[in-house]
């Protein structure tokens, strides 16, 4: 039998002009997961990541912090690969194109944005953007809007889907680690449980930066071991956006 982890990325900075990249949160939260994965005495044969900044860097700090623990210097990890399949879905793409388009056709959702907009500054901005968000993001997955410049949802199942396909194709006995995000993990729990693809959508909003998500996989099986685990993280490092 094999061994699948996803890593959701640290914590990125959604609200600022640069979203794809790590805050110090994020840093430290990412620094956290090599620690916890080597205090496992976990050794990965492959190690993946996605395209966007926020989940090459969290494997690349993650992998750094794995070298150096109590016990003394592990082997290091094998070279991490970039899968592209691995990628977010455009939560950018979203905000900045589909929001109009919907806040257009739909005054309640207008109103969301409306309120989004006036507590944008504020401390509990959190809540006012994820109602919004997954106002939004149901929209987008029944393509109720739709844009060429925004991949859909379908696009976004089938790619998600493929790179999984191929993740659980990787030699008996492989330990694989792949550095994601959210709605990519939250896709493949809900393919590896046959759970509609709504399900998929609600499990994303759950799951914590630099949380660990586990499957075992072989002989033409995928079992789910756990979700969103965060034990590794203390109280301090944990966050959800």
């Amino acid at each position: 039998m094999s061994e699948l982890i996803l890593v959701r990325h640290g914590q990125a900075t959604p609200f600022e002009k640069d979203t794809d990249r790590l805050s110090d949160l994020g840093e430290q939260q990412a620094r956290a997961v090599g620690l916890g994965l080597a205090a496992e005495d976990f050794r990965p044969t492959h190690v993946f990541h996605g395209p966007l900044v926020r989940q090459r860097r969290t494997a690349e700090l993650a992998a750094a912090a794995a070298e150096f623990t109590d016990s003394g210097a592990p082997p290091p990890w094998p070279g991490a690969q970039e899968e592209r399949r691995l990628a977010e879905y455009d939560g950018d793409g979203l905000i900045r194109t589909l929001a109009p388009l919907l806040a257009a056709q739909d005054r309640d959702f207008a109103g969301s944005v409306r309120t989004f907009q006036e507590r944008r500054d504020a401390p509990d901005r959190n809540r006012s953007f994820q109602l919004m968000l997954e106002a939004l993001a149901g929209a987008w997955q029944a393509e109720a809007v739709i844009h060429p410049e925004v991949e859909g949802w379908s696009a976004f199942r089938a790619r998600v889907h493929g790179a999984l396909t191929d993740l659980l194709r990787l030699p008996s006995g492989s330990a694989v680690l792949a550095f994601t995000s959210g709605g990519v993990i939250g896709l493949m729990v809900a393919l590896a449980l046959d759970a509609p693809d709504a399900a998929a959508l609600r499990l994303n909003w759950r799951v914590r930066n630099g949380s660990l998500t586990r499957f075992t996989f072989g002989g033409g099986r995928l079992s789910l071991d756990s979700f969103n685990e965060v034990s590794h993280l203390p109280p301090e490092l944990r966050s959800w956006r």
